[in-house]
Order: C-alpha cells, then structure tokens, then sequence
C-alpha cells in the first residue's frame, strides 16, 4: 500500500548529483563511447559489482573515474537529459541537481559550452517531460581552493538561468570548510543559496563550520548532527534541513545499515529534513525508494509520507508560484488515496 502510494506521489529532488544520477544504462552508452581510454565497464551487470564501495574513499575514486566519462557537450546534454527523464518518470515535479563544472573544465571543456549544454537539456525536459529542472554549482573539496576560484568565477561571470545555489562536495575528512568561506560569502551576496555537504562522514564539528563559515541554508546530508544534542537544537530553532539520503549514507559506510540510521533520531529531535537519492544509479536505489525506506524508518502512514512531501517543496528554493502548484498537486493526490 505505502509503495504504491509512493510511486506516484508528486515529489521534489533536492539532493541528487549529475555525474551520480546517471543510470547504468547511461554510464554503459558513455563508457562505450569512450572505450579503450577508460576502466568504467560499458556492460550495464559488470556495473553493478563496480558500484560496491569499500569505503567513502573508495566511493568517490569510482565516482571520479565517471566524471571522466562526460568529455563534451553532447556527453553533458545525454547525461542532463536521461537524469530528468529517469526523475520525471518517478513523479518528480521539480529537482536541484547538483553540478561539478569544475570537473569538466579541468578536463578541457569550455564554460560557456558546459553551461549551454545543461541549460539545453533542461529546456528539452520541461518540454518533454514537464519536470522543472534547477542547478547547484558544486566545488569538489579535494581539489581544493583553485576549484572553488573556477566554480565561482563560473558561477558569478556566466549564471546559467537554471543556477539557484552554491555547495560543496566532496570528502569531508581533510577539507576544513572555512578554507571556502570567501567562496560562500561572495555567492551569498549574488543572490545563491548556500547548501554545504557537511557531516556525513565526519563528526558534528563539520555541520557547526559549514553554519559558521559558509552560511549553510540547507546540509548537504548532516546525519552526524544527531550526536550532538545543542546542534540539533539549533538546527530546529533555526529551521535549517538536513538533506537526508539514507541508503547513501550506508553504502558509504557512513553508518553501518539502515536499522541504526539516524533519521528517526533527528527527527524526534524535531530538525526538518527532506528526503532524497544523492547519487542513485551507484546505490541501486531511487528517490521512490528512498522515501519508502523513510517511510519504514520512521514508521509513516499515506499522510505522513504526503506531509513530507510536502516539506521537500517547501525547502526547496523554488518560487512561490511553483511551489503552491506542486503543493496542491500533492494535496490533490493524497486526498483521492
């Protein structure tokens, strides 16, 4: 009864990676592409085994060998395009996908064509599919200071219309977020959000520098504010969400398994939080399944799953006009269920 109720709830995204919502099928037609320069398998099974982690560390050497999949413009339309289609289909109205430009500048690709490429696949699937796309730009914290300087000169010189917020991703252990403060505090004054990764796979200390340092809006994931009592506390008073992704935060062993999650923790607590897929290709899962997984953590009724819907679209950084659209949308849903 829960799943199907899920399955086609009106749902908004607001914690999913480009280069890590690329379904197997996607991975395997770039992979193939560029064969012979590249160690990412071009079969859609060999796949599976190649996204099972050992550790973060592990996770994102795999993710970055990805990352080197996507070489041109075209690569980044197919990518952009398949994402909103794969999201569209689970009834997702609205999504904050989160970009890497870095990634693919570095790697010889111009700015401008990176930023005409994804504006390109968003126009294509609002037509196509209705699905409203929107864009973080993210500075990969293991390439250090030099990749926030191009994120934001790119961000700030070029602004892609889709562009609503500015994060940081990346691993955690080693990358002291207050080296990125100027960073946050000149896309701040722009007009973008502020959405840090912070305590995922380090400790609350992390979550409390991404507040101080870099202004957070919303964290990037935060499970680890659920060890300290006085963080969640300012968490609630504040209103500022967690972006939870329980089944990543497994497979990166970030937590041991899905019985000790925190999420009922930080809920109890009273911190807000939405619920999303982070990079669900690599975690075999899907937002539909997230919010199932959700639902069973937090021991959720129809209703309840629908209020947190609803708390997803009020946390995102949609206008208000679009937000009262979806919202209704969902209110309609729930009452014929």
């Amino acid at each position: 009864m829960i799943e199907s109720f899920i399955r086609d709830l009106p749902k908004v995204e607001l914690h999913v990676h480009h280069i890590g919502a690329a379904s197997p099928a996607t991975v395997a037609r770039l992979a193939a592409r560029h064969a012979g320069s590249t160690t990412v398998p071009a079969d859609v099974e060999q796949l599976a085994a190649y996204f099972t982690f050992r550790d973060f560390a592990h996770f994102i050497e795999v993710y970055l060998s990805v990352v080197d999949l996507v070489r041109d413009p075209e690569d980044v339309v197919t990518l952009t395009y398949d994402i909103a289609s794969d999201l569209a289909a689970q009834q997702v109205r609205y999504a904050e996908v989160t970009l890497t430009p870095y990634s693919s500048i570095v790697r010889g690709m111009a700015a401008e064509a990176y930023c005409e490429a994804v504006e390109e696949a968003r126009a294509r699937a609002a037509r196509d599919h209705g699905i409203e796309l929107r864009w973080c730009f993210d500075i990969p914290g293991e390439a250090g200071v030099p990749s926030a300087d191009v994120t934001l000169d790119v961000a700030l010189r070029l602004r892609p219309d889709g562009l609503v917020s500015f994060g940081l991703g990346g691993p955690e252990i080693g990358v002291p977020r207050a080296q990125f403060a100027d960073h946050f505090a000149k896309a701040r004054a722009a007009g973008l959000r502020s959405v840090p990764h912070a305590g995922e796979s380090t400790g609350p200390q992390t979550v409390w520098d991404a507040l101080e340092h870099l202004g957070a809006e919303r964290i990037g994931h935060g499970i680890a504010s659920a060890r300290d009592g006085r963080l969640m506390e300012h968490l609630r008073d504040n209103d500022i969400p967690l972006e939870v992704c329980p089944t990543s935060n497994v497979c990166t062993r970030s937590v041991p398994s899905l019985e000790q999650h925190p999420l009922p923790t930080l809920v109890g607590a009273g911190v807000p939080v939405v619920i999303n897929s982070d990079d669900p290709p690599m975690f075999s899962t899907t937002l539909t399944n997230e919010y199932v997984v959700a639902a069973g953590l937090l021991g959720l009724d129809t209703a309840g799953v629908a209020e947190l819907a609803r708390q997803g679209v009020r946390y995102s950084f949609l206008d208000d006009a679009g937000k009262a659209g979806i919202l209704a949308e969902i209110d309609a849903y729930a009452a014929r269920a």
